[in-house]
């Protein structure tokens, strides 16, 4: 399966798309497309095996933020608000239709922005270890946080996220405090979609106790572990994969009932 790479400026900033899908449905516009943001400091590549699982059913867009994989920094920091809407303008430039934005830590901040600013396009988020976790909500914490996780993810994990940061240091750092200051109850809660929360079991940045919290403040909200630590989604590819498939056809099931409903 071949991915077909491109880079789109919208407003001046650079977003790389990789999208890959199933034979004769790449250029599909009607069905859903499965968009992949990666967290801060990392890169598409940090969802290549998973978006390759999901690519066995589902077109698949994965990006690459401004200033991150080698893209050129902003030279400003880019709020979770602006990369939702870089996102979704530079994937619906390529002829996507209904959007499910999968995001992965920081990532899973610009996937609810996009579904509150983009209604009319996304139809349901996947929040795959959620920050930043409130009642952690310092560098100290963080940098706790991912020096415990470099030591469950394993070498070539541990490798990806080693080589992404060192490209993108730059923007990491403008990233940092918007990132930090995040209010994610209080946005998810806004939420009209419904919200799919994935974390590792072994996620010591995402822990239980606040992704079940996530959960619960949306209004159509529901928590999956599976084994892994942060980037749980390479951990477990395939069952990632048949999570938001089934996640998928849930939601899809459920508006259709809903729609017959009110007939």
């Amino acid at each position: 399966m071949r991915a077909r790479v491109e880079t789109v400026s919208v407003g001046g900033l650079p977003v790389r798309l990789r999208t890959l899908a199933p034979a004769g449905r790449l250029h599909d516009p009607v069905a859903p497309t499965v968009v992949l943001v990666h967290g801060i400091g990392m890169s598409h590549r940090s969802f290549d095996r998973s978006q390759r699982a999901l690519a066995r059913v589902h077109r698949t867009v994965s990006v690459d933020l401004p200033g991150f994989g080698g893209l050129p920094a902003a030279g400003r920091a880019l709020d979770a608000e602006l990369l939702a809407d870089l996102v979704v303008e530079a994937v619906r430039s390529r002829g996507a239709g209904e959007l499910v934005v999968v995001g992965q830590s920081m990532g899973t901040q610009v996937a609810v922005e996009a579904a509150l600013r983009h209604p009319d396009v996304v139809s349901s988020v996947v929040l795959v270890g959620p920050v930043v976790d409130d009642r952690r909500r310092t560098l100290l914490h963080q940098a706790l946080g991912l020096g415990r996780d470099c030591l469950v993810e394993g070498p070539r994990m541990n490798a990806v996220v080693l080589t992404d940061y060192i490209r993108s240091v730059r923007q990491y750092l403008r990233e940092l405090g918007p990132m930090l200051r995040y209010p994610m109850l209080e946005r998810v809660a806004a939420l009209a979609v419904p919200a799919l929360v994935v974390r590792g079991t072994r996620d010591p940045i995402a822990r239980h106790g606040w992704a079940a919290r996530v959960a619960a403040h949306a209004d159509r909200g529901a928590l999956v572990e599976l084994p892994g630590a942060h980037h749980v989604q390479e951990h477990q590819p395939v069952a990632f994969a048949d999570l938001v498939t089934e996640f998928r056809r849930v939601e899809t099931l459920e508006r259709l009932g809903g729609a017959e409903g009110t007939r």
